[in-house]
């Protein structure tokens, strides 16, 4: 009989406590994240609230990688940087999704890549190409050669 009381307040109690804690309209619900940054040696883990926005997030971890000084340097741009859910998905998420929108608390964070090649990794491929185009050795040692006679040629 005693027990059953007991538990009973208990039960009661635990449930005054729930609902005062949800009354409360100054409190923001918050949890930690783990950030895992590609390339880095271990992961970030911040406490955020629910309603960030994935920029807000990404803004908090990099200011927090930039402080603990790790590599590969990522910079402060926002707008560089993508964040993934860990648990499998393909598609980034959104830079104005709420976080809690993403269904989980492990992300991976990495750098945009650029598409764009310099002029040297293009001169460097039509060089390779031209150089599979010559079969014989006697014409790579010659191809040197004909550059130096054109500029002879020319200057005299």
């Amino acid at each position: 009989m005693v027990l059953r009381f007991l538990s009973e307040k208990f039960r009661l109690f635990s449930q005054n406590q729930k609902e005062k804690s949800s009354a409360v309209p100054g409190r923001e619900k918050r949890f930690l994240i783990i950030v895992n940054v590609l390339g880095s040696s271990g992961p970030i883990k911040m406490v955020v609230k629910e309603d960030d926005s994935v920029a807000a997030v990404i803004r908090a971890a990099l200011k927090l990688y930039a402080r603990e000084e790790r590599l590969p340097v990522l910079g402060y741009d926002v707008n560089k940087c993508l964040l993934y859910p860990s648990h499998g998905e393909q598609n980034a998420l959104s830079p104005n999704e709420v976080i809690a929108a993403g269904g989980g608390r492990n992300f991976l964070l990495c750098k945009k890549q650029n598409h764009r090649e310099s002029a040297d990794d293009v001169m460097r491929s039509s060089e390779m190409t031209a150089l599979k185009k010559t079969s014989c050795w006697k014409t790579l040692l010659i191809k040197p050669f004909r550059n130096i006679k054109s500029l002879v040629r020319t200057r005299c």
